[in-house]
């Protein structure tokens, strides 16, 4: 049986260009959200929603909003206009799966209905396409790279976003800003180092990629309260050795 698709959108001419790109799913039409909603609200086998963020009568937010409400687990895709980041950003706080601009591109649309749908099939938890996937990539990535001085650059080129349109999801999505973050994973980092290693403070400054002692242990105090040797001396087990490196 096909995927059930429901494409939300007052222009008539729009939901019909996207009918034929869509072959190979069953489509549903609705051109408001009042008529979306009492679809999805009767006994239904839509599997996704594609939804125009802005219509008349309930804005399309209110519609994702209330879609959530009946249903949390429905994937959906929200259209935005064209570099309209705070419509995007709204709609990936209400729990959207994607975003896509408008004028739509065919090929992009197809490829994020079949990913969204063979994660919804197989619950391939992978990184994805959606902008939640790409802030776990950054996560990773700020991981793997705890010893190097990982810039908002380097992270934001490598998942594709530009730095600010990544700086300020990331702080949207995550609740705090990057360098904050990268701060936190570094501390982190020391925090294990001290409690499970007999590395000095100086070695482990030196492995977190830290140039200054003292800069290390500023920002060691700054977020733990305590100095580094106050820190070990209250957690670390004895009879550690240095990992190999």
């Amino acid at each position: 049986m096909a995927y059930q698709i429901l494409i939300v959108d007052d222009d008539e001419e729009f939901r019909e260009e996207l009918r034929d790109c869509l072959e190979g799913y069953a489509v549903i039409e609705a051109a408001d959200g009042i008529q979306a909603l009492a679809i999805l609200k009767k006994p239904n086998a839509i599997d996704l929603v594609i939804l125009d963020a802005v219509m008349p009568q309930i804005p399309g937010m209110e519609v994702l909003r209330q879609i959530k409400r009946i249903k949390p687990s429905m994937t959906t895709i929200v259209l935005t206009g064209q570099s309209n980041k705070d419509i995007a950003i709204d709609a990936l706080k209400g729990r959207a799966d994607d975003y896509i601009e408008k004028p739509v591109n065919a090929a992009k649309l197809l490829e994020t209905i079949r990913s969204l749908l063979a994660g919804k099939a197989v619950q391939n938890f992978t990184y994805g396409h959606g902008i939640h996937a790409k802030i776990e990539q950054a996560r990773q990535f700020v991981k793997r790279n705890f010893d190097k001085k990982v810039t908002l650059e380097d992270v934001a080129e490598q998942i594709c976003l530009s730095p600010k349109y990544f700086s300020r999801i990331f702080k949207e999505i995550s609740g705090q800003g990057f360098n904050e973050y990268r701060l936190s994973v570094k501390i982190a980092q020391a925090c294990d180092l001290l409690k499970n290693s007999d590395y000095t403070v100086t070695e482990i400054a030196s492995r977190l990629g830290y140039q200054n002692l003292e800069s290390f242990i500023r920002m060691f105090e700054k977020i733990e309260s305590v100095s580094p040797t106050q820190y070990r001396r209250k957690h670390q087990k004895k009879g550690l050795k240095k990992p190999a490196k």
